[in-house]
């Protein structure tokens, strides 16, 4: 087959259209052309008046080397590569020790999975609930200010993801198409199969929650095994060699492999892991704000006279400003259409994020409005100080909420104006439990408050509107990424002082959101099994 690129036609454009610009494209009348399927599916709306469509197609056609030779040179037309996933490994008939990974996010979940498609039978452990009782335990706070300290936002089946936008996107390099196979799982699971194909395709909290469901079932028809309600207190290492694991219930589990999936949020395995002497070494992340603006504002500002097409659904923005404090603000988890979450995992402190819907067509359009902060510069003083440095700010918008879960806030126009909100104007906030409106500038540290005071204005030449006075600023937004990063060696994906271990996704620093942290899973997954056998003789 060939691929072909850059396909552009207008926002409506008739369906015959389409094989009628393959036609003109490669000069071949229609008898030639078999058949073809999108590959890809993005719009350009630099010009708001005149979007287009862009696909890149997979064409079977006749001729196929001649057409290859007359369009050499041309980038556009090329083989279709192959993205058809390999397994690199088969599970030996007997197995002296299985691999056990710990966390069911993405990357746990995609470990899981492929190694128990290889044959390895996993052992899966979540310290959270399967995905619907933790649901509940989710809405315990939303709705009754209730936190269940190991069942929330952040841990339960299906990871942090689970509450989020259900972004599938990323800009990770995937030469090996791992990528796809995360989103053929997804399908296979009872994802929308337009995810294969838009340029940025989103799942939403409802039909994640499904999903998860049957790739947990797929997991355990292949011999795999999850156990909730299972956290790992204690790593067992001998020599510098992973020798098991201990539960909190006490049990133990010997393994010589496994796989840490335990996302950005467990500060307390983060503790133990460092007491043990595992090798990790903090990192940069951000802190800010979310942003709400009414989501028909920014449909008008990117679609112009298209806002509310089908096609091109609910807008979204991106957005960074350089600070003249030399700090960097940029728009970070954009959710569409979607509401403002509280997203905890420890009493008494406020941690905001963002979740949509498939749909996408809540009233607001949220998105994180952070300030990149650093070990050398913020938090210097020993490899968790990270964690010590979002803890602060997470209990200090406790504080600021009236200390029942609500999180502070403010309208933008008096954040700029540096005075307390009283009330609100045009946008009502999408968190619960509630808003309890402030001043929110000893929210942050002074050098972000100072940056994002100059950031809003910037963005309001970019989108007009976007620094109306009625937008609502939520805060705290700490948990953009891991504050820490558990090296591992390039070529093993091994710890670098801990044979066996395999830090992985998120919470170890290599990952960030719901599709590098898949992709992350299914490399682990293979070490693991080339680890195994190599071990096999």
């Amino acid at each position: 087959m060939l691929r072909l690129t850059e396909i552009k036609l207008p926002l409506n454009h008739t369906p015959e259209e389409l094989p009628a610009a393959i036609l003109k494209k490669l000069g071949v009348p229609a008898s030639d052309l078999n058949g073809f399927t999108i590959f890809l599916r993005s719009y350009d709306a630099r010009k708001k008046h005149n979007i287009l469509l862009t696909y890149t197609l997979d064409i079977d056609i006749e001729n196929e080397a001649a057409l290859l030779a007359r369009f050499h040179d041309d980038r556009n037309v090329k083989p279709t590569p192959d993205t058809e996933y390999k397994f690199v490994a088969q599970a030996p008939a007997t197995l002296s020790k299985r691999p056990i990974v710990i966390g069911t996010g993405p990357c746990g979940l995609f470990a899981g999975l492929v190694l128990a498609q290889m044959g390895f039978k996993p052992i899966i452990l979540e310290r959270g609930k399967a995905v619907r009782e933790r649901t509940k335990d989710t809405w315990g706070l939303w709705r009754k200010r209730v936190l269940n300290p190991e069942s929330n936002v952040q841990f339960g089946e299906g990871g942090a993801g689970t509450f989020s936008d259900g972004k599938l996107y990323s800009q990770i390099k995937d030469p090996k198409h791992y990528g796809e196979k995360v989103l053929k799982e997804f399908v296979l699971a009872g994802a929308p199969e337009e995810i294969l194909y838009v340029a940025k395709p989103h799942i939403g909290t409802f039909r994640l929650v499904g999903m998860v469901e049957v790739m947990r079932d797929t997991i355990t028809k292949l011999g795999g095994e999850v156990r909730f309600s299972s956290k790992v207190e204690t790593l067992q290492r001998e020599n510098g060699q992973v020798t098991g694991v201990t539960l909190a219930s006490g049990e133990h589990i010997e393994a010589d492999h496994v796989v840490l999936a335990v996302g950005h949020s467990a500060r307390d395995t983060f503790q133990m892991l460092n007491e043990q002497g595992v090798f990790m070494e903090a990192k940069p992340f951000s802190i800010g704000f979310r942003i709400e603006h009414p989501q028909s504002l920014i449909d008008k500002a990117r679609f112009g006279p298209s806002a509310g097409h089908p096609i091109l659904g609910a807008a979204d923005y991106k957005l960074v400003h350089h600070a003249s404090n030399g700090r960097s603000v940029y728009s970070f988890c954009m959710c569409p259409g979607g509401t403002v979450v509280a997203a905890t995992s420890e009493p008494n402190r406020v941690v905001t994020n963002g979740m949509s819907q498939y749909s996408r067509n809540e009233r607001n359009a949220n998105a994180g409005i952070v300030v990149g902060v650093s070990p050398e510069v913020d938090y210097p003083e020993h490899v968790l100080a990270g964690v010590d440095f979002q803890r602060k700010w997470e209990s200090q918008a406790f504080v600021l909420g009236g200390e029942t879960y609500s999180a502070p806030g403010q309208l933008v126009g008096d954040f700029i104006d540096g005075k307390a909100s009283t009330e609100f104007g045009s946008v009502l906030p999408s968190y619960t439990p509630g808003v309890h409106l402030t001043d929110l500038a000893t929210a942050l540290p002074e050098f972000a408050i100072t940056a994002i005071r100059e950031a809003l204005p910037a963005f309001d030449k970019t989108i007009k509107g976007f620094g109306m006075h009625d937008a609502v600023l939520t805060g705290v937004e700490t948990r953009t990424s891991s504050p820490i990063r558990i090296r591992r060696d390039n070529e093993t994906l091994q710890s670098i002082n801990t044979k066996g271990l395999f830090p992985a996704g998120e919470g170890a620093g290599y990952a960030g959101g719901i599709l590098s942290a898949g992709v992350d899973g299914i490399k682990i997954a293979e070490a693991v099994a080339l680890s195994i056998m190599s071990r096999q003789g």
